[in-house]
Order: structure tokens, then C-alpha cells, then sequence
């Protein structure tokens, strides 16, 4: 683009450095009768063509830049979520367990901490319950060699105890129904899902939904989520202006992809 950008510049200085030598310049001819004639000449089609062309090239590789960068950001955000299912299915067939919920995790797993989080074990309910059971699974996963990087349960979230989106907001692998329409009050149907974390920007949620499932935030296997975590806000829904990610709360609710909302997230329901 720095190119195009250089190309650009230099060639509409040429074309005005030349229509200030010409169209300014005045060339007297002397016909007997001391007439005087100026010619002056402008810009060519060709040179306006140009001009043009370069224009448009510039703009299109803009555009198409900005394309590609959220191409990117959204295979990022995919890939994540197909490793953390794919670690979480792989623990679960090796073990016969779930991650976080597993009682002989100590005995099984090397390394696994027994100073905090009920000892490194969880109650074995076949349920990773929210609290030191969802904190403890990643420290099960990754001392499993599942997932990559070192966590360590602890009594609060943080980067030695859970891994985090891109945008900096700590993940979440949990059974309850607060995905799609569901709140804490009234949820969806419960079940283990695993949360993006908050603060992705409603285009790219919307996207990442429109590439694994079937677009809409309410239904299907990807839904939204209005999980915090360490974001300073929780994602809001049900509304048509920002921040509210999606337009409603229950199937006719589409994703809100014009209104420019920073904090979304997503559930991918397992």
C-alpha cells in the first residue's frame, strides 16, 4: 500500500507540475495584423485515466487489506475455539472424565497442584461447575499435555490460571445455560459449552457464526454469550443499539453487525 501510496503521489505531481508549465505559459506569434494567440494546453485523457486507475488500485488495496485482517482475527478466534473442544473431548475419552471434574486427576495427572481448588480434584458429578471446577479444568488439560501452556488453579482467575482470547479476556469451559437467550435467572437448557470471553467486536462474532454454525446468535451449536469474565463489562442483548450485540433474545434475534458494538462474545455448545 506504501507503494501505491508513493506511485500515486508522484505521478499527480507530474501531472500538475505540468499543467503549471504549459497551461500557464503564453506563446506569441506576430501575423501582420500584431495579433496576439495563447495557446495553453490541459490535462490528456490518458494522464486523467491514470490518475484514476492508481486511485482505485489504492482504494481496493485498502479495502482489501482490511478484508484480510479480519479474515485473520476471525480463523484466530475459530481456531481457538475448535483447540479447547478438541482438548476437552480428547480429555474426556482418555480419562473417562470431565477436565476440572475429575476425582483422581492428583493420582493420574503429573503436577497436577493440590493447594487450592478443592486439592486439584473436582467432585466428580459429571458437571464442571462454575467457580474452582471451570479454573481447575485448565490446569487438568494443560498438565495433560491437551492444550498448550502451564495453568495452575487458584482461588481467582488469572494468566497463570486460565488462557485468554485475543483481546485479552479469560476463557471459560463450563455446564450451565447461560448461552444464547439464557441468563442466570431464566437459562437455556444447561449444558457444558466453552465461552470466547467478552470484548470482541459484534463483526467478528457474527462472522465466526456465519463460518461454523448457522449465523444466528441464538440458536445452533455457536451462540451468544454474555459471560464477563475480566472484561469490564458483561456483553448485553435484546436491543437494536450499541453496546447490545444481538437484536433480540430469543430465535428471531440476528446479530447486530452495523451498530458497532466492542464487547460481544460467543459460546461454542459441546
Amino acid at each position: 500500500l506504501m507503494q501505491i501510496a508513493a506511485i500515486t503521489d508522484t505521478t499527480t505531481r507530474a501531472v500538475f507540475d505540468r499543467w503549471h508549465r504549459t497551461g500557464s505559459s503564453q506563446k506569441y506569434n506576430s501575423l501582420g495584423d500584431n495579433k496576439m494567440r495563447q495557446k495553453q494546453s490541459g490535462f490528456t485523457l490518458i494522464e486523467i485515466a491514470i490518475v484514476l486507475v492508481i486511485i482505485g488500485l489504492l482504494l481496493g488495496g485498502v479495502l482489501k487489506g482490511q478484508e484480510l485482517i479480519t479474515s485473520a482475527r476471525v480463523r484466530n478466534l475459530i481456531s481457538q475455539q475448535d483447540g479447547v473442544k478438541a482438548a476437552f473431548f480428547g480429555f474426556q475419552d482418555r480419562f473417562r472424565a470431565f477436565p476440572g471434574d475429575y476425582t483422581g486427576a492428583v493420582g493420574n495427572i503429573a503436577n497436577v497442584s493440590t493447594a487450592a481448588c478443592n486439592g486439584g480434584v473436582g467432585n466428580g458429578n459429571g458437571r464442571i461447575e462454575a467457580g474452582d471446577e471451570a479454573r481447575l479444568a485448565w490446569e487438568h488439560l494443560s498438565k495433560a499435555g491437551f492444550i498448550t501452556g502451564t495453568y495452575t488453579c487458584a482461588a481467582a482467575d488469572s494468566a497463570t490460571t486460565t488462557p485468554a482470547n485475543p483481546y485479552g479476556i479469560y476463557l471459560e469451559v463450563v455446564y450451565d445455560g447461560i448461552y444464547g437467550g439464557g441468563t442466570a435467572a431464566a437459562p437455556a437448557a444447561p449444558r457444558h459449552n466453552v465461552k470466547t470471553g467478552a470484548q470482541i467486536p459484534v463483526e467478528l462474532i457474527s462472522e465466526m457464526d456465519r463460518k461454523i454454525d448457522d449465523g444466528t446468535p441464538n440458536t445452533g451449536g455457536f451462540q451468544f454469550s454474555r459471560y464477563q469474565g475480566n472484561a469490564a463489562a458483561a456483553p448485553t442483548d435484546g436491543a437494536a443499539a450499541a453496546p447490545a450485540c444481538t437484536s433480540a433474545t430469543d430465535a428471531t434475534g440476528v446479530w447486530n453487525t452495523i451498530n458497532g458494538s466492542t464487547n460481544c462474545g460467543g459460546a461454542s455448545l459441546l
